[in-house]
């Protein structure tokens, strides 16, 4: 009975990738209006707590050039982001599915860099959206750094013994 709940329940691990994907899939989809809106909402919140945590006192001007200086890098930073957490919902299965090491790596990568490519090519008929070559590569390092997170967390969790 165990080993038949775990055989029907083995597919359902890769549930959050597919909810990851979608959620990307939804922001590539918003057009350029709406994403640069969202992601300026994003930076004035982390310049208002900066703002407020490190005590810095901008007045509001200062604010506005300093939401206009990070803009680009918390926009770059999403992209990072959504694929370090695509890769990581992705290797973990694959790796209850047995694969380890450079196979993990590959499999996990590729899937992401695919998906990123695939992803930059959907923005090409969204309004005031385009592909972009650079958001693929920023895409695929923050898919490698989960990857790595994934097989690092999993050697630690065998004990450090057996290698990654």
């Amino acid at each position: 009975m165990k080993r038949l709940l775990i055989t029907l329940c083995k597919p359902l691990s890769f549930l959050p990738a597919l909810c990851m994907m979608y959620l990307i899939f939804t922001f590539s989809a918003q057009t350029g209006e709406q994403s640069s809106a969202l992601s300026l909402k994003a930076t004035r919140a982390i310049v208002t707590v900066t703002n407020r945590v490190l005590d810095r006192e901008w007045s509001d001007t200062e604010k506005s050039a300093k939401v206009k200086e990070y803009h680009y890098y918390v926009r770059k930073a999403a992209h990072m982001t959504e694929y370090c957490i695509l890769s990581i919902s992705l290797a973990i299965p694959l790796h209850v599915y047995g694969l380890n090491g450079f196979g993990l790596l590959l499999a996990a990568g590729t899937i992401c860099v695919l998906f990123a490519a695939g992803d930059e090519y959907h923005q090409s008929f969204v309004g005031g959206r385009g592909p972009s070559p650079k958001d693929v590569c920023i895409d695929s390092i923050g898919a490698f750094i989960g990857i790595i997170l994934t097989l690092f967390f999993s050697w630690i969790a065998r004990g450090g013994k057996k290698r990654l």
